[in-house]
C-alpha cells in the first residue's frame, strides 16, 4: 500500500487515482474526471478516487455543539 504520508507530501491538494491494490498513484490533477480519464487511458478500469487534503489535522474525541 502506498504511504498515506509520501502521497500527502507530494499531492496536497490534488485528486489521486490509486491502483485497485492502492499499492501506487495512477495519475494525478486538479479534477477528478481529469485524474479518472487519465487512469481509464492507462489501462485501469476501476481506479480508486480521492483528494489529498491540504493539511492533516488531528481530531481529538467527539465534539459536542
Amino acid at each position: 500500500m502506498a504511504s498515506f504520508k509520501e502521497i500527502h507530501k507530494k499531492y496536497k491538494g490534488k485528486r489521486v487515482a490509486l491502483t485497485p491494490d492502492e499499492k501506487r498513484v495512477i495519475s494525478s490533477g486538479d479534477t477528478a474526471k481529469k485524474v479518472y480519464r487519465e487512469a481509464h487511458e492507462k489501462g485501469f478500469k476501476e481506479p480508486i478516487l480521492t483528494k489529498v487534503p491540504q493539511a492533516v489535522v488531528p481530531l481529538v474525541g467527539p465534539i459536542f455543539v
